[in-house]
């Protein structure tokens, strides 16, 4: 049986309104021309761009309602203000971001890169160069959310422990009970009501502080 062609990339592109600028606008008329190659480059790899959104107060309720799986920013001069929108737009609903800019003032790249860009390129931009860009920032941030995820996971187990723990010492103390006899009763009352034991914990704690 073949294999079903894979779903192409739904990208939305923030860039300027426009590609058409005023006539003696020269920085325009560059970034226009930029702008066009990318998108050139994006359906030649066979990408589906799904919005051209302007970076604008609007942004994040455009990204919540069209959920493409990698956002592009096209920028030049005013790169910093731009992904100021974008890493705000994408804060609560994290996703891959790549920048692709002619600014060699590249003094904030740092500041981008940690705010979440996971891609920054600066140079003249060729349609052939985009899908290999476009490949390390995906995988990048697939390796990315998954050390985040396990970072997470830690901080929440850790968390549960110190739970678990405080629970255990409340029982000895009230009780005169063991630490294994304390825990026995955690991990049976949680058998009883289909918790996790850190739950289990975690209403007893919150049941002693109200009773003081």
């Amino acid at each position: 049986m073949a294999t079903p062609p894979a779903r192409a990339l739904r990208i939305v592109i923030v860039a300027p309104d426009t590609l058409v600028p005023e006539a003696d606008d020269t920085e325009a008329w560059g970034q226009a021309e930029r702008s066009r190659s990318l998108r050139i480059g994006l359906l030649e790899a066979g990408y589906d761009i799904v919005a051209v959104l302007p970076p604008d107060m609007y942004l994040p309720d455009h990204l919540a309602r069209i959920q493409p799986d990698l956002v592009i920013v096209d920028a030049e001069s005013q790169a910093r203000d731009t992904l100021e929108h974008v890493v705000i737009a994408t804060r609560d609903e994290r996703r891959p971001i790549v920048l692709f800019t002619n600014d060699d003032d590249t003094s904030h790249v740092h500041d981008a890169i940690a705010a979440g860009v996971t891609a920054y390129v600066v140079a003249g931009l060729a349609p052939e160069r985009v899908k290999p860009v476009l490949d390390v920032a995906m995988a990048r941030f697939k390796v990315e959310e998954g050390l985040r995820r396990e970072l997470a996971d830690a901080k929440s187990q850790l968390q549960e422990r110190k739970v678990i723990e405080r629970a255990k010492g409340l029982l000895m103390q009230r009780l005169g009970l063991g630490e294994e006899e304390a825990y026995a009763r955690l991990r049976r009352a949680a058998m009883d009501k289909k918790l996790r034991i850190a739950e289990i914990a975690q209403r007893m704690l919150d049941a002693a502080d109200l009773l003081g």
